[in-house]
């Protein structure tokens, strides 16, 4: 057994062995084959050849739909244009490979008769549709080495070719200011284009100024082609862009575009101006000066591919005047300050200041004497008082005499009225604007200007002199501010007080006379004034028909008393006499303001409301009625009245024969004769034991109103309404500054003529249920400093910028092109939507990188305002550079001109061409050279297809 064991130990042992032998065996095959060496990855070069090429494999599988999804970037100033990314690295550099293309790719992308505008650089200068660009990952993101820039470029073409993709590659050389590029594309055959572009810089031959000296340059380049063409029976195609750009609209400008059209009697603008600043004849311009939106604008012309046989046609295109080019574009060149601009908007942000810190105080006075007070430091820094002058030049421009307030009802407009202010005519909205540029509109100004103005308002009460900017009768209109309601009634307290000194001086007056008439004199007055009874004829009877009979009875026993009568009501008859009952001329309610209101309505409840009114309150008002209603009809009882005053509270029999009856008024009067007296009864609640009407009417004298006491008290109110004004709260009356503030300013705003713009006047019309909701917390008088409702006026104010900024523009190309209002209505829109989606209610001010660029095509009969607009140099204008370029308007050189130059042929011959015929048979560009510049700033950009 042992034996056996240990043989068979034996031979395990052995098997053992030889299993790890051909492990072993195995291991060193596999690691033969992994360090297999692959001589087309032996370099660094051929991985990196090879890296390109696996990305660009990798996208094109993709295609522009994937590319998308994966995350591809819309480049800013296109809007088809996407760009998707890859890094790689040789030599210890890390190269970045861009690749753009369209993700609905049209068939004239890049071709120079369309010149469109939204084209990135490459595809303008070279005309290609989707390129690759590779550049290292540096500061200046450009190769400064040539051989490595041909090294970079060689490695992306062989990488294309190998992928079998038709992408032309670009590099970005030389300094970055010369957007200078070397690029290469495989066009499927034989045939390679080769691109080049480059910069020179201001030392530009005086050659290339002109356009012959172009052409010439561009022959040059295909003269001495291998290619199989004609050198002597060419034809070169050539578009040309020039764009023009208006002298800044600034005074000496707009001197210079009125005094053209005053010479020549044509008024390009409709309106007159002869003040100095652009915005004089607008709404805004009695309170500031606000910044030209439209610094100018952008001509842009467009002259689409023709052809060329000689450069003597080149010297004839650069004679020819704009007006001949096929296309005019213009662009509006909106103003680029980033400065915080002047305006209502600005004005309002200080006034919410100062309506938080009015909560720091209980009296307006304390601000006033802030300046002694040594622990209100932050209420001196920057809160400057302006001098007494300017503040007297403000009050005397408030209290103007002879203004008086003309559309009290802001025009049946309700659209105002959601902001609860006052109008923007009236004495307190004026006072609101003035304040607003009064000391930068601190909380230590306007309580100075308060202060002085309720001393003005005074010595008008006091001298009885017609308050400015108010309406002296009518009703107090309870939709504006209480402030305002005040104000309101005080000048009709003012008329009233006036018209009783006057009817007391006429009653003195009138006594004097009279005792000074004779005793003879005094005797034939009164003959005179007695009412003579109707005449008798010789038998003594009276002449008169039958049916006047009972009328001539009851004119002698009532109608001789009857006084303050109105006229007869119509088809009603006194209960207790054959007579036709008379309205009486009545006093009118009592005006209330709204605090006023607010307390009767607090006595209705304390007092009760069994019949709907406070008798406290409502017994003078009663008693003068009934008092009317007893002089004009002498007869009458307390039944009558109730019918005629509470209609409600009688309650008529049904009268079949009168019903469906459509008789005229005379008619229905005889027939209530006929049906005397009228059938009815009292209602349940006036025919109750003790009831206050009842007492009232007993208790009445018979007095018309003309010899009642007048229910208002002028002078009683009158100082109301001042004790009001003077022991104002500072945040009361702050609240009602900023609520009667915004609603002025968008008022002022509204009024500014722009033409037919509805987008702005949809923002005007939705601005003001915008501060109406934001405002409304004012009416409620529960605000404090740290509310988040004053965060809220300042958001508020954010908005109202926007729609003042939109509106200064409006109204600054209605101005400028009132003679082309199509083309001010499309430039405004466009600038419109641009604005509209960067509108925010954010405090911090987002900074907009993207300019708007947006470009209008001009008709053919508004092409003649907008050259108008290119007022010719003066001599005084002698600062501007020496014209050189030619093709100038009105004197203007274009500030940029691109040209095309491009040579088709068709390869069909040649024996380079590839076997296929339907690329053989194709016509393509075999040179192309795209020129932009000045006269003394040449960018050049060359494509030239060749065999290889």
């Amino acid at each position: 057994m042992a034996s056996s064991s240990g043989t068979g130990n034996k031979i395990l042992a052995d098997s053992t062995d030889e299993e790890h032998t051909e492990v072993e065996e195995d291991d060193e095959e596999e690691e033969t084959l992994e360090h297999f060496d692959d001589f087309t990855l032996a370099s660094s070069w051929e991985r990196f050849i090879s890296e390109i090429e696996g990305v660009c494999r990798l996208w094109m599988s993709d295609g522009p739909k994937n590319l998308l999804v994966k995350g591809a970037v819309l480049l800013e100033d296109s809007g088809n244009l996407y760009k998707v990314t890859s890094e790689t690295k040789y030599a210890l550099k890390t190269y970045c490979m861009e690749y753009y293309f369209e993700a609905n790719p049209a068939d004239d992308a890049g071709k120079p008769a369309n010149w469109k505008f939204d084209l990135h650089d490459l595809q303008l200068c070279f005309g290609v549709k989707e390129f690759l660009v590779i550049a290292p990952q540096s500061a200046s993101g450009v190769v400064l080495d040539a051989p490595e820039a041909s090294k970079l470029l060689s490695a992306v073409a062989i990488a294309l070719s190998n992928c079998s993709s038709l992408w032309p590659a670009f590099v970005p050389v030389h300094d970055p200011s010369r957007k200078a590029y070397i690029g290469i594309q495989n066009m499927g055959t034989v045939f390679t284009r080769r691109f080049e572009g480059d910069r020179i810089g201001s030392q530009v031959p005086i050659k290339l100024m002109h356009l012959e000296g172009l052409y010439e340059l561009f022959v040059s380049k295909f003269a001495y082609s291998t290619l199989d063409l004609s050198v002597h029976n060419f034809k070169v195609r050539i578009a040309m862009k020039l764009t023009f750009r208006t002298l800044p609209f600034d005074e000496d400008y707009m001197k210079d575009f009125d005094a053209k059209f005053t010479n020549s009697g044509e008024n390009l603008t409709g309106e007159t101006s002869n003040g100095t600043q652009w915005d004089d004849d607008c709404s805004w311009s009695e309170w500031y000066s606000a910044e030209d939106p439209v610094k100018g604008f952008e001509l842009t012309t467009i002259w689409s591919e023709k052809m060329v046989e000689s450069s003597m046609e080149m010297a004839e295109l650069e004679n020819a005047s704009p007006h001949e080019a096929e296309k005019w574009l213009i662009a509006l060149r909106p103003e680029g300050s980033k400065e915080s601009r002047i305006g209502f908007a600005s004005q309002l942000h200080y006034l919410v200041d100062a309506l938080q810190v009015s909560f720091e105080a209980h009296f307006i006075e304390d601000f006033v004497s802030a300046a002694e007070n040594p622990g209100s430091d932050n209420l001196k820094s920057s809160m400057v008082i302006p001098s007494p002058t300017v503040r007297d030049r403000v009050l005397k421009e408030l209290f103007i005499e002879g203004v008086q307030f003309s559309d009290f009802s802001d025009g049946g407009d309700k659209t105002p009225r959601a902001v609860k202010g006052a109008p923007l005519e009236s004495l307190f909205a004026q006072f609101c604007l003035h304040s607003l540029w009064f000391g930068n509109c601190n909380i230590r100004a306007i309580s100075v200007l308060w202060i002085e103005f309720v001393r003005e308002v005074r010595w008008c009460w006091e001298e009885s002199q017609p308050l400015p900017r108010m309406p002296p009768h009518g009703s107090i209109d309870l939709t504006t501010c209480l402030i305002n309601q005040k104000l309101q009634m005080l000048a009709i307290c003012i008329e009233r007080k006036c018209q009783l000194n006057e009817d007391y001086q006429d009653c003195i007056g009138s006594v004097d006379h009279i005792d000074s008439m004779s005793e003879e004199e005094s005797v034939i007055g009164d003959d005179v004034l007695n009412i003579q009874p109707p005449s008798e004829n010789i038998s003594g009877k009276v002449d008169r028909k039958p049916e006047d009979a009972d009328l001539f009875n009851d004119k002698k026993s009532s109608d001789f008393s009857r006084r303050g009568s109105a006229g007869i009501v119509d088809s009603m008859m006194l209960l207790k006499s054959h007579q036709s009952m008379h309205a009486p001329y009545t006093q009118e309610p009592p005006l209330m303001t709204e605090d006023m209101h607010e307390e009767r309505m607090q006595a209705v409840e304390a007092f009760g409301d069994s019949f709907n009114f406070s008798a406290q309150l409502e017994k003078d008002i009663l008693t003068s009625d009934m008092s009317a209603f007893k002089a004009a009809n002498p007869d009458a009882i307390f039944e009558d009245f109730i019918r005629w005053h509470s209609p409600g509270d009688w309650e008529a029999d049904d009268d079949p024969a009168s019903s469906g009856s459509t008789s005229s008024n005379d008619l229905d009067i005889n027939k209530s004769k006929d049906s005397w007296p009228p059938r009815g009864r009292l209602s349940k609640r006036m025919s109750e034991h003790g009831n206050l009407w009842r007492k009232i009417w007993n208790s009445s004298p018979a007095l018309p109103a003309s010899e009642q006491k007048p229910l208002l008290d002028p002078n009683r109110e009158g100082e109301k309404v001042l004790h009001y004004l003077e022991t104002l709260k500072p945040h009361q009356l702050l609240e009602q500054m900023v609520s009667t503030s915004f609603r002025a300013a968008a008022d002022t705003l509204s009024q500014t003529s722009y033409g037919e713009l509805k987008q702005m006047e949809t923002k005007i019309q939705q601005l003001y249920p915008t501060m109406a909701s934001a405002l409304r917390p004012l009416q409620v008088n529960r605000l404090s400093a740290d509310s988040e409702t004053i965060e809220d006026f300042r958001r508020l104010c954010v908005v109202f910028e926007h729609v003042e900024k939109l509106l200064t523009v409006a109204a600054s190309l209605h101005r400028k092109l009132i003679r082309a209002p199509r083309l001010s209505r499309e430039i405004f829109n466009d600038y419109y939507n641009f604005y509209i989606p960067t509108m925010g209610t954010s405090l911090i001010e987002e900074v907009v990188e993207k300019e708007f660029d947006k470009k209008q095509e001009v008709r053919e009969h508004e092409r003649e305002v907008l050259s108008n607009m290119f007022v010719p140099p003066t001599a005084n204008q002698s600062w501007r550079k020496v014209l050189s370029m030619g093709n100038l308007l009105n004197g203007h050189e274009p500030i940029l001109r691109e040209i095309i130059f491009s040579l088709r042929d068709r390869v069909s011959g040649n024996h380079y061409a590839a076997r296929s015929g339907s690329v053989s048979q194709q016509e393509i560009e075999t040179y192309r050279m795209y020129i932009c510049g000045t006269s003394n700033d040449l960018r050049v950009a060359l494509s030239v297809v060749s065999c290889d």
